[in-house]
This record gives structure tokens, sequence and C-alpha cells, in this order.
């Protein structure tokens, strides 16, 4: 069974590796290649929002919305980077909230 991949932060990453994930901190400007390889590794991958803020805006777009693999972008340790609200997008597709 393939193993989930967490890109982030080395403070974050310390806790995914305690839950038996598989983690990158890539240096700062190789996020987007640390997500490309993940992609082609792993069945989840898990990125935190400041890292994901700092990927190729056409590359995030394309992994998010990818069948797989999957890929999230979570909260941090710090939470400096708020993931996106998917609930308050959805409700806005739907046309619940103005």
């Amino acid at each position: 069974m393939a193993t989930p991949i967490f890109i982030g932060d080395q403070v974050t990453a310390a806790g995914y590796r305690l839950a038996g994930v598989r983690v990158r901190a890539p240096a700062p400007g190789d996020e987007t290649a640390a997500l490309a390889a993940a992609r082609a590794d792993a069945p989840l991958v898990m990125i935190t929002a400041a890292c994901a803020a700092r990927v190729d805006a056409a590359a995030l777009r394309d992994a998010v919305s990818a069948l797989a693999p999957v890929v999230v972008v979570v909260a941090d340790a710090q939470g400096d980077v708020a993931p996106p609200d998917l609930a308050a997008r959805l409700r806005g597709q739907l046309g619940l909230e103005a």
C-alpha cells in the first residue's frame, strides 16, 4: 500500500512523520517541483497553505482538480496562512450565499 506524502514546513512535517506519513520540506523555490514529484509517487498529497501559496498557480490548480492523486491543502502548525474555506466555496457555487 502506498503511503501519503505531506509537503510543508519542518515543524508540521514532524507531526505527520509521527503519524507514518512520508514528508517533504522543500527549500524556498522548490515547492512546485516537490508537488510534481509527490503527485507521481503517492495516492494522497497534503500540502500546507503556506507552501501551496509558493507553488505555480497553474500547477496547483491542476493538482487540486485532478482525480488522482488526491491533493489537499491543509493548515500548518503555526497557522500563518489559512487553507481555503471549501464549505464557503461550495455554498457560493450552489447559490446558497450571495
